[in-house]
């Protein structure tokens, strides 16, 4: 953090190990206070910071130490936290930031209202989740906590002025600071850090009251020296944090106890099935919450995944199978879940968005199979059966999941919250939460401007309602749909032009009755869904970077199988079309509901600029990042308008891809609702259009696809930034576009 001057005059830490000279090493190395002093019980400690000069001052009286400081620091075992305040309270100035480090909040809240009985308005309570098997001043680092995330508990009492100070201070040191409430931090942390230390330092104990602990230790697996490895934090700390945060860690530890019985009875009555069942799921859970772990990681540290295209004749030829369609796999489990029976999923798509959505309803107690090379086997609870998560529903990237989830769960008998990713949490949710609360739901974006986390309080009796959408949104509709199967009366939703009908079509799969007149969509509630079997077809949002790469590409021969091609998704099929692509639809059939077809493109004929006609706009909306690339490669002008929803998706698609098509060499200009695209194509000729240039995804999926198919008419190499994200709609996309002859390098 660049700081013209210091964050602070003076700040004074009560104790000084780990935590303490961690964040005196990231004070002194970036100026962010004039003057650090420490307080601690041992003058050699302190003596040792002021050697290392991690300190100006030492004391052992905390009193000495506090006067005049604008930041206090409480960096001490939480069960001395009162003894303490009673002496440095009187020293405390209006002005001042009083803050802690503990791993437990409730305790020091009641001991600094026990003390100052109206709390100061700079009280802040803190906690640094980040931490090492030793301690002490000299384990100090000053990277300790980079990457990890930083949580303050502020109070009623506590001034805007005090947080955002502190916020600063944690931020410079490469953390992430995030706000709760005392009672959810604490009830957090007694199930994710407190219980497991418990448990560690429980097994740990009960090996070494065995006889034979020797041979127990000696031969140990990998596995008991991972988990026990926190049995070797120091006891005093932990045996204060066990007391002072007793309720929560006695609830945690019953919740342990009871699961824990679960299983043992399963294994005493050989019960094979459901003990494999409850294995499974576990291992699901931890992979999931593994995987989504280390995305937001990649984003939070902006440590990216790059794509790189060299320039070379390529070719783009072969057949291919695309994975399954994200819109129809999404739904799939949604609409499998709440029905009556058994569903059986095929084509299943296992990439990062559809698995969020997969992973929500495990939460809310459904019985999933799978997924297994695309097969997914679920066994519905009925319109009733959903049960309560025991944590916020996380969404990754996916607003699909956000906003056709918010349907269902605000007519849910129990609250729910959903949260999700970098991307996710800046996009608008108060589109789906309008027509909500008119139709009686309980629903807030508690984001900024109308943004995740979503939170919904249950029990509210829905009235079905009359909605016209004020743009076209086929996620708003769906939401409002499924709303509607639980709203008393009927529900019907007019469009201003046709979006994907995937939800209308399956709920009629699954026996549900919905009628379409015009853009008019209806259906009454109070019905039921019978499992079915479903059949997800290739994605032709995934087939579009395939379509286009052929069609800008010499000599390509591309052949796409088993595409969707249902009419509220093929506006990318007519628009190539309208631009002169040689692209056929062959073998047209039905596929669970939904229309499929082999897909045909050639490079046999420059593209031709055209003014794309509005009624097409919501039939393609995922795929014009990849259009622009098209229009980029046709002979003349190309003109979109009325694609002002593009704007709002995960990343702005029209400003994203102009900065882009801009830096490699095309004349391009952005517009409110579309963009306008000179296209440099010749008829004729093949040679480059593009020019080399590193270009920003922004973490956006299809733009980082686009770009890449973009290299197969560069004169240069094109390098993407931020393309780990590719992996939430198309996980093969490298694989097969490398088969075709694009030649991606991905480099982590």
């Amino acid at each position: 953090m660049d700081m013209t001057q210091p964050l602070f005059k003076k700040v004074a830490f009560i104790g000084f190990g780990l935590i303490g000279s961690s964040l005196a090493r990231v004070i002194q190395q970036q100026h962010l206070a004039e003057h650090v002093v420490a307080s601690t019980r041992s003058e050699q400690t302190w003596q040792d910071a002021k050697a290392l000069g991690l300190i100006t001052e030492g004391y052992t009286d905390p009193v000495t130490a506090v006067q005049g400081a604008d930041l206090v620091i409480l960096a001490l075992p939480v069960q001395a936290t009162e003894v303490v305040l009673q002496r440095i309270a009187p020293y405390i100035g209006e002005n001042t930031i009083l803050t802690d480090v503990g791993s437990t909040k409730g305790n020091v809240v009641a001991a600094a209202e026990k003390v100052f009985g109206q709390l100061p308005q700079g009280f802040v309570p803190g906690h640094p989740i980040a931490g090492s098997e030793h301690t002490g001043v000299h384990a100090g680092k000053a990277d300790l906590f980079v990457g990890h995330k930083i949580i303050l508990t502020p109070l009623e009492c506590s001034a805007s002025w005090a947080v955002q100070r502190l916020t600063q201070l944690w931020q410079a040191t490469g953390a992430e600071v995030v706000c709760m409430s005392v009672e959810k931090h604490d009830e957090v942390l007694a199930h994710t850090s407190h219980l497991p230390h418990l448990m560690a330092f429980n097994l740990v104990a009960q090996f070494t009251n065995r006889q034979d602990n020797l041979d127990i230790f000696r031969y140990a697996a990998g596995g008991f020296r991972d988990f026990s490895r926190i049995a070797a934090s120091d006891p005093q700390m932990w045996h204060d944090i066990f007391l002072s945060n007793k309720d929560a860690i006695l609830k945690a530890v019953d919740g342990f106890e009871s699961q824990l019985c679960s299983i043992r009875t399963l294994i005493e009555k050989d019960d094979s099935n459901q003990l494999m069942q409850v294995l499974k799921e576990a291992q699901s859970a931890r992979q999931h919450f593994n995987h989504m772990l280390k995305k937001n990681t990649v984003l939070e540290k902006q440590v990216t995944q790059q794509f790189s295209i060299l320039p070379k004749k390529h070719h783009f030829k072969g057949t291919f199978t695309i994975p399954g369609d994200k819109s129809v796999s999404h739904r799939s489990i949604m609409f499998g879940s709440i029905a009556e029976g058994i569903t059986n999923v095929t084509g299943f798509l296992e990439g990062e968005d559809a698995l969020a959505t997969l992973q929500a309803f495990k939460d809310m107690g459904v019985h999933i199979e799978g997924p297994n090379d695309g097969k997914v086997t679920i066994h519905g609870v009925g319109m009733s059966g959903l049960k309560a998560p025991t944590k916020a529903l996380y969404m990754g990237n996916s607003g699909t999941s956000m906003r056709l989830l918010s349907g269902m769960l605000a007519a849910q008998q129990f609250d729910t919250v959903m949260t999700g990713d970098a991307s996710l949490s800046k996009r608008p949710m108060e589109r789906i939460a309008k027509p909500l609360r008119a139709m009686g739901a309980n629903i807030q974006t508690t984001g900024e401007k109308g943004t995740p986390p979503v939170s919904i309080t249950g029990k509210q009796a829905l009235q079905g309602i009359h909605y016209e959408l004020p743009m076209a949104s086929a996620q708003v509709k769906s939401g409002i749909l499924l709303a509607g199967l639980w709203a008393a009366g009927e529900t019907s939703v007019v469009e201003p032009e046709p979006t994907r009908d995937h939800t209308e079509r399956m709920l009629r799969a699954f026996g549900y009755d919905v009628k379409t007149e015009g853009n008019t969509i209806t259906l009454n509630g109070g019905g039921k869904l019978v499992g079915t079997d479903i059949q997800v077809p290739s994605d032709i949002s995934s087939a579009a970077f395939f379509m286009v790469a052929a069609a800008i590409c010499e000599d390509s021969d591309v052949t796409l199988e088993a595409v969707g091609i249902n009419p509220t998704r093929t506006g990318v099929i007519e628009i190539l079309k309208q631009m002169g692509a040689d692209i056929s639809v062959n073998n047209p059939r039905i596929a669970g509901g939904e229309p499929i077809a082999d897909i045909r493109i050639r490079g046999t004929r420059t593209l031709k600029g055209i003014h794309i006609p509005e009624d097409q706009v919501p039939l393609a909306i995922d795929e014009f990042p990849a259009l622009f690339v098209a229009a980029s490669c046709a002979e003349g002008r190309t003109i979109l308008t009325g694609a002002a929803e593009l704007r709002v998706k995960e990343s702005d698609r029209i400003q994203v891809m102009v900065d882009g098509l801009q830096a490699m060499g095309i004349d391009c200009t952005p517009t409110p609702d579309g963009i306008i695209i000179e296209g440099k194509g010749k008829s004729g000729d093949w040679s480059p259009i593009f020019t080399g240039a590193d270009v920003q995804s922004h973490h956006d999926h299809r733009i980082a696809m686009s770009f890449s198919i973009a290299g197969i008419r560069a004169s240069e190499k094109v390098t993407i930034h931020g393309t780990e994200t590719v992996a939430t709609s198309f996980p093969t996309f490298t694989q097969l576009a490398n088969e075709a002859g694009l030649s991606i390098d991905t480099i982590d």
